[in-house]
């Protein structure tokens, strides 16, 4: 099994910019199709965007840390922030009247439609997700 691979960036979007190219590379090396790739960019960008914004509430001065592991069966991604975490269970359906206009609110949804899994842990401040070869 191979170990995970770490990198800490800035928080700052572009700086984020370089662990997705990382794991997208690798992504296309172990010969996953393009929805899955697709797919696997999506939730990672929904994820560093949530640590960004949410998490770290924009301060310059925190940073966001990728780990991740691929392989020909699976990608395994968790992305952590600084911030204090919060309850995924709180966060309101998008889907749900009175928040489907919302320009925000879907990065969660978005994330569990196209990962096999994701799961958010310590005080909900890290998020791993999945995305098996198939």
């Amino acid at each position: 099994m191979r170990e995970f691979k770490e990198i800490t960036v800035e928080n700052d979007l572009a700086a984020a910019k370089k662990p997705e190219e990382l794991i997208l590379r690798e992504v296309v090396a172990n010969g996953y199709c393009e929805n899955a790739a697709f797919a696997i960019k999506l939730a990672l960008e929904e994820a560093i965007t949530n640590a960004f914004r949410h998490g770290n509430k924009c301060d310059p001065g925190k940073h966001i840390l990728v780990r991740y592991r691929v392989t020909h069966e699976a990608v395994e991604i968790e992305v952590s922030d600084e911030g204090e975490g919060f309850c995924p269970d709180e966060v309101p359906d998008p889907t749900q009247p009175g928040f489907i206009d919302r320009p925000h609110g879907r990065g969660i949804m978005l994330m569990r439609a196209y990962l096999d899994e994701v799961e958010f842990g310590g005080s909900g401040n890290c998020v791993r997700m999945v995305k098996f070869n198939r």
